[in-house]
Formats: structure tokens, C-alpha cells, sequence
């Protein structure tokens, strides 16, 4: 990440973005309005904008640009997080704020985009850079591609132009090739950012510093030492509004394939050659083709699924998911998701990595934990007082972001008693401040073409080759005995038996 070593991350130096016009597709959408606009908000307040800086909003709602602007001030207020908007700065920010209405299959409308982003250009200084971001179902996607070659955007004579593309990426393996052959049709895969917005985040993006920056933890880093790896990403909440993406998507294809395989790919890969895209994206995939993947008769063994029931959450009493609105009284669509898989190289080779994903848990957490193997020799078994624990290493995603190690140590007296004590690293008690939203990092990080925390297409790929037997397996067997957990539980039981089957458990 060279071009950005010192933007806004620690360093004194701006990062050099160059003007540019960002095309949001979708624009009077809930991404737009809750993530896209505050993030990019808080890059102007941190002069991270280039100046003539533009965005044309575009959806199919009729809007002035008055209209708009006042919308996204007031997602601004309520979402960026920065306190008070800063009147100057949002003045010179909503200057460059556009809407233009306009359905995405017909030729009309991309005729008049091309010529407003055109009219940018000169008023605005922008250069025939663009930013593409499709914040839009994914039943668009192909319109807007198609649109944008057409309209003879995707290959600019001067300047550049890049695609933000969402999640989902597909809903199989065989759609996500024809997507990316779609969208590859059109831009180059340089031109091609998959946002995933957890890689965003400090604590995954700390993963890579933690590991090989020092010598400490790197060389323990394998299945010498480590037991085995879970990653947990669990809400709290049930599906609210978006039932209807739920029902198509299920938490396997929602967090799993995405999210948790990247997470996983991070911890798992290997040192690269150099801290830049095409190095760090290089190891990720070489994870992921290394994950033996689960046949037909596996999938039972070693993938569990679960759908929450009514239950107490947050302290109150909530629906069961067929209860929501949208939702299918009959829905076996899985709320929760839990896998074992194995990486197959010299460094993983019998490690298990479990990874559990669920609605209407607990509490909201992202986290990564290794567990350490116990010291060879119980050296103080007989005569200490109190368990020996294993050692585990946590990285927290979300919330409270930061780092910690469980341990044993002896409590004070004469007696050897053992008690396990944590040594604990937090962003916000460490650097005084809270850590950027992940679209503010990824973002900026598009503005400068670096495209190191967003996936490739091979990574893609490998990820639903992964995925895409135990969708299959599910789809075969469906159940309408789905196993049931409830809300306000860590899941079905049949998730700690996965763990309970190898002498272990989730750690909660």
C-alpha cells in the first residue's frame, strides 16, 4: 500500500488523490444514505477530498439536486459519527453533490449521463476520472454494466475509470464466473474494486501488522502451537427490514462466503513478498484453494445450520424469524451457519478452523481466536490449585475494537494457585481516538487505485467453490424441521456438538 502509507493512518502526509466524479448508483438507497455519503463526508472533513471533488447521484427516484443535498445532510447528521456538521466544510462539500433520475435500462438515460458527467468535467475540473459504485440490488448490476460500455464510460480517453461493486457477489459459483466474465467484458480486473466493508475495518487490517511486523507471534503462527481457530460473527439482531434479501440469501451466502472466508484468508495466509495488492491478494487465494472442500456426506458432519425461534433478546420478548414480516411461515432458510474446515498446507496441515455466523445471538461480535496447545507436561497439575486453561489469542473486529491474550499466572501467596489473567490492547483507550468507519478506509483507498483490501476474482471464485457443496447438500436435504434455537442464544445445539465430536468448545 505504498500510495497510502501516510493518508490519514498515523502518517503527517495527505495522501495525493486526483479530482475525480463518483457515480453512485442507487443513490436514494440505504447504503448510500447510511455509509457512502457520511464516509465521504468524513474524508472532507479530514481534507482527504481532492478539490473539485464531485458526486452524481443516480437512481430512478425524481429528485432535484436542492432535494438531494438536503437528504444527505440529514443522513450525514445521523450517521456519520462526527459530531456537528462543520458548516464550512459541508458547504464546499454539497457544492459537488448531483442527482439525476433515470432507469437503468434505457439507452436515454446513459446518453444523458454521459453528457452530465461531461458538463463535471469542465465545471468541476474533474478530468474524466470516475468512480463507478453500484449501491443497487444485484439485479441491476448487469444493466449498469451494460449501460456504462455502452455509454463508452468504462474506458475513458482521458483519465480513469474504476467499478465499486457490492456484495452479494453472485449466488453460486456458476453465477459469480458469469458475472465476472460480465463485468471483466467491460474493465480491466485493475479497474475492478469487490468492496467488502469488514476489510475495512482496523482490527483485520491489523491482522497483517500484528503477524509480521514482529517477531513474536508469527513463529508460533501454525499447528506446532495452535490448536485450532474460531471465527464468530454474530448480531444480535433478527433480519428487521430485509427479509426479502434473507429469504434469498440465508446467513451461509450473507456472511459466510464473504465476510468469514476473508477474515479467514487473512489469518491463515502466508507472508507476501510485499505489502501491496497483488502480493497480499496472491497469498489470500493460495488460503482459499488450499481449503479442502466438504463433500456431499461431510456436509453433515461438519456444517450446521439453524433458524431462531421466539425468544428473549435485549430483554425483551422477540418473533420467531418465520414471524417477521416477509418471511415464509414454512422458511427454512438458515439464520445461523456454522463449518469446520481444514487448510491443506505445510502450516495449517490438522488444524481445524470452525466458523459460526448467526442472527438473534448474544450480543453483536466479530472476532477471531486462536486457541494454543497446553504445555506438553502438566508441570504443575498435582499441586496447583485451580485449571490450567489454554491460551487463547482474540483479535476483535467489532465492537471494541482491539487485541487481547489469555494466560496463566499464579495469584500471590504461598499456595501455587493458578488463575488465568488478559492482556488487553484497545484502539480507542490506546490511540485516543475511535477507529474510521470501514468505508472511509475503503473508499479512500479506491480514490488512490489501491486495490489491496478488496477481493480479486479468483478470490471469489475459490470462496463459492467452497460454499457451493454445502448449499448444494442443504438444497437436497431441505428440512422443514430445521434445527431451531432461541433468540437470544449462542445457537441450535447441534453447533456445539460440531465442536464437542474433536474434545472441544466455542468460546463464549
Amino acid at each position: 500500500m505504498n500510495q497510502t502509507d501516510t493518508a490519514g493512518k498515523g502518517g503527517s502526509a495527505a495522501p495525493a488523490v486526483e479530482p475525480f466524479v463518483m457515480v453512485i448508483f442507487g443513490a436514494s438507497g440505504d447504503l448510500t444514505r447510511r455509509k457512502l455519503v457520511p464516509a465521504l463526508y468524513n474524508l472532507a472533513r479530514q481534507r482527504l477530498l481532492p478539490e473539485g471533488f464531485s458526486v452524481a447521484g443516480i437512481a430512478r427516484r425524481e429528485m432535484s439536486h436542492q432535494e438531494f443535498r438536503r437528504r444527505m445532510r440529514e443522513a450525514v447528521e445521523q450517521y456519520s459519527g462526527s459530531g456537528p456538521i462543520d458548516p464550512a466544510v459541508w458547504e464546499t462539500f454539497a457544492r459537488g453533490l448531483y442527482y439525476f433520475s433515470g432507469d437503468f435500462q434505457n439507452p436515454d438515460t446513459w446518453t444523458r449521463l454521459a453528457a452530465s458527467l461531461s458538463g463535471l468535467d469542465r465545471e468541476r475540473g474533474t478530468g474524466g476520472n470516475r468512480i463507478f459504485h453500484l449501491a443497487t440490488p444485484p439485479s441491476s448490476y448487469l444493466d449498469i454494466v451494460r449501460g456504462v460500455a455502452a455509454a463508452g464510460l468504462s474506458r475513458p480517453p482521458r483519465g480513469w475509470a474504476r467499478m465499486v461493486i457490492e456484495k452479494p457477489f453472485g449466488r453460486d459459483l456458476a453465477s459469480a464466473i458469469a458475472l465476472n466474465r460480465e463485468v471483466g467484458s467491460v474493465f480491466g480486473e485493475d479497474q475492478i474494486y469487490r468492496i467488502d466493508h469488514y476489510l475495512g475495518k482496523e482490527t483485520v487490517q491489523n491482522i497483517l501488522v500484528f503477524r509480521f511486523s514482529s517477531g513474536i507471534f508469527e513463529p508460533i503462527w501454525n499447528r506446532r502451537y495452535v490448536d485450532h481457530v474460531q471465527i464468530t460473527v454474530a448480531e444480535s439482531l433478527g433480519v428487521e427490514t430485509r427479509a426479502a434479501y434473507y429469504e434469498e440469501s440465508g446467513a451461509l451466502r450473507d456472511m459466510l462466503q464473504s465476510h468469514m472466508l476473508q477474515l479467514l484468508a487473512l489469518t491463515a495466509m502466508e507472508p507476501p513478498v510485499a505489502f501491496e495488492a497483488g502480493a497480499v491478494r496472491d497469498e489470500k487465494v493460495k488460503v482459499l484453494r488450499g481449503i479442502r472442500p466438504l463433500t456431499a456426506e461431510e456436509v453433515d458432519r461438519f456444517a450446521v445450520r439453524g433458524q431462531y425461534a421466539e425468544g428473549i433478546a435485549g430483554g425483551a420478548m422477540v418473533p420467531a424469524y418465520r414471524d417477521e414480516p416477509g418471511v415464509r411461515p414454512d422458511s427454512c432458510t438458515e439464520t445461523y451457519a456454522a463449518v469446520r474446515l481444514m487448510v491443506e498446507n505445510w502450516r495449517w496441515a490438522d488444524v481445524p478452523f470452525y466458523l459460526r455466523t448467526g442472527r438473534r445471538l448474544p450480543r453483536r461480535t466479530t472476532e477471531i481466536v486462536l486457541r494454543f496447545k497446553q504445555a506438553p507436561f502438566p508441570l504443575f497439575g498435582r499441586r496447583a490449585a485451580g485449571e490450567v486453561l489454554p491460551s487463547l489469542l482474540t483479535l476483535r473486529v467489532q465492537p471494541d475494537e482491539g487485541i487481547s491474550l489469555r494466560f496463566n499466572a499464579k495469584q500471590p501467596g504461598p499456595a501455587v494457585s493458578i488463575k488465568p489473567v488478559t492482556m488487553d490492547f484497545c484502539y480507542a483507550t490506546a490511540f485516543g481516538v475511535k477507529p474510521a468507519e470501514a468505508y472511509e478506509r475503503l473508499l479512500l483507498d479506491c480514490m488512490l487505485g489501491d486495490a489491496t483490501l478488496f477481493a480479486r476474482s479468483d478470490s471469489m471464485e475459490a470462496s463459492w467453490s467452497l460454499v457451493d457443496p454445502i448449499l448444494d447438500a442443504w438444497q437436497a436435504r431441505p428440512l422443514q424441521g430445521i434445527p431451531r434455537y432461541p433468540a437470544g442464544s449462542w445457537g441450535p445445539k447441534e453447533a456445539e456438538e460440531l465442536l464437542q465430536r474433536d474434545g472441544r468448545h466455542w468460546c463464549e
